[in-house]
């Protein structure tokens, strides 16, 4: 039987003291691939959907340029012996598994930077 169709999402967050630079633009950089997996070690594993990667597309200047936001795709596999995608629910888990969207791993996010768009 073919596997069932993956389909995706974008989540949106700031992390707070990772200072913005150049290298981050750049998706070929040791500080943009370190940063992109340091990410997606603590998001994936931590969402109840059965993720099968969140890819950062974006790394870009932060509101105080002292700050990075974070603009990723996530795909998840769309089968119907599988809850339905709920971006609440979501959004619920990061939040809880970042401590109220204060934490992840190492890095410190701005409170209300997360988002989550199904």
């Amino acid at each position: 039987a073919p596997s069932p169709p993956s389909r995706h999402f974008t989540l949106n967050f700031t992390l707070t003291n990772l200072q913005y630079t150049a290298d981050l633009h750049a998706p070929s950089s040791h500080k943009f691939i370190s940063t992109e997996k340091v990410i997606n070690h603590y998001v994936s594993p931590a969402l109840v959907l059965p993720i099968l990667t969140c890819l950062t597309f974006l790394l870009r200047s932060g509101r105080d340029k002292d700050s990075t936001g974070v603009d990723a795709v996530c795909s998840y596999r769309n089968n119907v012996s599988l809850a339905r995608f709920d971006r609440e629910q979501v959004h619920h888990e990061l939040s809880t598994m970042t401590n109220g969207v204060t934490k992840l791993g190492h890095y410190s996010l701005e409170k209300n930077s997360l988002y989550v768009n199904g």
